[in-house]
């Protein structure tokens, strides 16, 4: 998919019903936080690509998890889109302009208490990173046809609370996408209408 068929399809009128982690878990927090990602596509020969993070190993939550750069609202960010612009050019380095960013697609509810609010930009391409060790191990990009076609978004069924729901995981070469970031990949291809 290259940027003109992505825009096309992106902006649509259609409501797209949000993604979340278990519902009745995240429904036991008293005031959800809420956060940003950064659903960076970058153009490549062969169509856009998405880039992702593996976040670092010495981290309290999340460990070693895949992911978009992004995080938590603070206080001085203008907005959710500003928090992602923010927490993208903190992780790998890359700045990021509101004229990149063609929008969001709904708010995803995470276990772990947070309204995740995934922003999409597009780049023509990007500099080297500057990987913040602290918190990402490294970047590394995924063909978005691979990450949107449903026959590569898979789940696996998990229950808690005595019920039961799907933890979606998406395979790559020797890794697996999975989890909130999973989840945002499969309402993003329910966005663009697949």
């Amino acid at each position: 998919m290259d940027r003109h068929a992505f825009i096309t399809a992106f902006n649509h009128c259609r409501l797209v019903e949000n993604e979340h982690d278990f519902p009745s878990l995240f429904e036991t927090f008293p005031s959800p936080r809420n956060a940003a990602v950064m659903i960076l596509l970058v153009e490549r020969e062969n169509g856009l690509h998405v880039l992702f993070t593996r976040r670092a190993e010495h981290l309290k939550h999340h460990a070693g998890q895949i992911s978009f750069p992004g995080g938590k609202y603070e206080t001085f960010d203008d907005s959710l889109q500003d928090t992602a612009i923010r927490e993208t050019e903190e992780e790998i380095g890359i700045t990021i302009t509101h004229d990149q960013v063609l929008g969001s697609i709904g708010q995803y509810a995470t276990i772990s208490g947070f309204n995740v609010t995934p922003y999409i930009a597009i780049a023509d391409s990007i500099p080297p990173l500057t990987i913040d060790k602290n918190e990402v191990d490294y970047a590394f990009e995924v063909p978005l046809a691979h990450c949107i076609d449903p026959q590569n978004l898979l789940s696996h069924r998990v229950t808690r609370l005595n019920k039961t729901f799907p933890v979606y995981f998406i395979p790559w070469q020797d890794t697996y996408i999975w989890g909130a970031t999973a989840g945002m990949l499969k309402q993003l291809s329910h966005h663009l209408l697949f």
